[in-house]
């Protein structure tokens, strides 16, 4: 009987050594500490991720009203400060020659038989307005920005409304009268910062809307445009010998929105004897 109690005894006196040991081992607060660390960062980027996904869904459904339509074609109308004119399209002028465009920077009129290539491109350099012109006469819209004026954050807002973006190319435009300036065929509108709603509205509005550009179809990519080294700017106004607006070439292929145009060269000979660009006010000429 004496040995059975004592077996017991030392039975019990193990499960307490045992408790003793289970209770004094340390909680792995460190291991704790990372889970929760990890499942905070986890919920931070899947908040993060879906507050950028409403936000996007917000600014879609707000562009929306300026979707082009049969019963809305053109709905830059409803933006304020957007001008309008109408131009004849396929009018080709020649690489050495200039135009006395009748609004800056233009939106219509004779231009270059190659167009600047307007898939997305930023160009860092200012480029030939005539090339500029006929990425227009495609559906692009262009956006020009005064260099002096627009810099650092404000650029890269609009470098970023642009980039890789299909029928959309934008340029450094020197001496421009406001910091930014859009341009889509037959259709400008300047602001005053890259903050602006109405930049999007226009982009919405008038990108590639085959109601308001001539040459439905055509490609904003070209064989025989530079983006690398385009055609420079030229900030000096057109002497006398500059196409005026009615003038220029006719490209058959172009006239009556002909699909799949090609990037050759116009051939049109220089105008000798146009008259010298208009100098009256809010319609001064661009290169």
């Amino acid at each position: 009987m004496t040995s059975g109690k004592k077996t017991k005894a030392a039975r019990s006196s193990v499960a307490a050594a045992r408790s003793s040991v289970v209770a004094k081992k340390p909680k792995p607060w460190g291991t704790i500490l990372a889970v929760v660390v990890v499942l905070g960062l986890a919920a931070g980027v899947f908040g993060y991720a879906y507050v950028q996904i409403d936000a996007k869904n917000d600014r879609e459904a707000a562009l929306a009203r300026w979707n082009p339509s049969e019963e809305n074609k053109d709905p830059s109308d409803g933006i304020q400060g957007v001008l309008k004119k109408e131009y004849e399209a396929g009018k080709h002028v020649t690489a050495d020659q200039r135009v006395a465009y009748d609004i800056t920077p233009p939106i219509g009129g004779p231009h270059d038989g190659v167009w600047a290539v307007c898939s997305g491109v930023v160009y860092e350099t200012a480029v030939r307005t005539e090339n500029m012109v006929h990425g227009l006469e495609h559906g692009a819209v262009w956006i020009a920005y005064n260099p002096d004026q627009v810099t650092g954050e404000a650029l890269d807002k609009l470098k970023a409304k642009v980039d890789g973006q299909q029928f959309t190319m934008m340029s450094p435009y020197p001496g421009l009268d406001k910091p930014i300036s859009l341009q889509a065929w037959g259709h400008q509108l300047k602001v005053d910062t890259a903050d602006d709603e109405r930049i999007d509205q226009f982009i919405q509005s008038l990108r590639r809307n085959q109601y308001t550009y001539p040459e439905v179809g055509a490609t904003c990519d070209s064989s025989t445009f530079d983006v690398t080294n385009p055609p420079a700017f030229v900030a000096e106004a057109p002497g006398p010998d500059a196409v005026p607006m009615d003038g220029g070439t006719t490209d058959p292929s172009e006239t009556g929105g002909t699909e799949g145009a090609t990037d050759a060269p116009a051939t049109g000979a220089p105008a000798t004897d146009a008259p010298a660009a208009s100098e009256t006010p809010g319609t001064a000429p661009s290169n």
